[in-house]
């Protein structure tokens, strides 16, 4: 494959896995990142060294008018082929009861809307080059994380039927939508550092997942090989 890329969350974690398989495949790459621009430029650097471009700009996933800027400031480069909608992140974490309500607002808002809007300012992009979405989920969604963030896993159940609707709804388009539900996975994305190594025994696989099987996974869905993939969910989460 090779094309253009756009990945929200690409300073980081999954999205910055992502953004250096696709690049290893062939393709140029926006990465969008929301705090760590020092991160998000170390990421580009890796892209620029196999000979690929890259363009970093910063993103609120949860603001329309910064996504319509993170696609157009990307667009430079060429027609965007893909979409990785990879930022997220859970700011509350324990029992229901015990979270503040705006911080579980901040979660939802980040996680699902975030995921809708940038859907949204994608499609009249993908429109031009019939692309491909990949929705980055979670294995939470079906788990439902009890005692930790329930409300992150509606969210990202959310993301799971946002997938399903807009794989039907853009097909005529030939947009291609589909979702990637991680597990657990040694990121910045716990609280905890530790997490991963803590949750390992409850684990089928017996350990915890790293960003570059998850990244193999989104680099497929992206690809050709996957021209007949819409509306799919692939989960790869040790067996959880």
């Amino acid at each position: 494959m090779s094309g253009l890329i756009a990945v929200t969350g690409g300073s980081r974690g999954i999205g910055a896995a992502v953004v250096e398989r696709v690049a290893a495949a062939g393709n140029d790459v926006i990465i969008g990142f929301r705090s760590n621009e020092d991160a998000a430029h170390a990421v580009a650097e890796k892209v620029r060294r196999t000979g690929q471009q890259a363009v970093v700009t910063r993103v609120d996933v949860t603001d329309p008018q910064s996504l319509d800027k993170f696609f157009e400031a990307g667009a430079a480069l060429g027609p965007i082929t893909g979409l990785v909608a990879s930022a997220g992140a859970v700011k509350a974490v324990g029992p229901l009861t015990e979270l503040d309500p705006e911080t579980i607002k901040h979660d939802l808002e980040v996680n699902l809307l975030g995921a809708v809007l940038t859907a949204r300012a994608a499609i009249p992009h993908l429109t031009v080059s019939g692309g491909s979405m990949v929705l980055i989920g979670s294995a939470a969604a079906t788990i439902g994380s009890p005692g930790a963030y329930v409300h992150y896993a509606a969210a990202k159940a959310g993301t799971a039927a946002l997938t399903i609707g807009l794989s039907k709804e853009l097909a005529p388009s030939g947009i291609r939508v589909n979702c990637v539900e991680s597990g657990t996975v040694w990121t910045e994305f716990h609280q905890d550092p530790e997490r991963p190594a803590k949750v390992a025994a409850s684990i089928p696989w017996g350990r915890a997942g790293e960003p570059v099987e998850i990244a193999g996974a989104v680099a497929w869905l992206l690809s050709s090989e996957a021209g007949y993939a819409t509306g799919a969910t692939l989960r790869i989460a040790g067996g959880l």
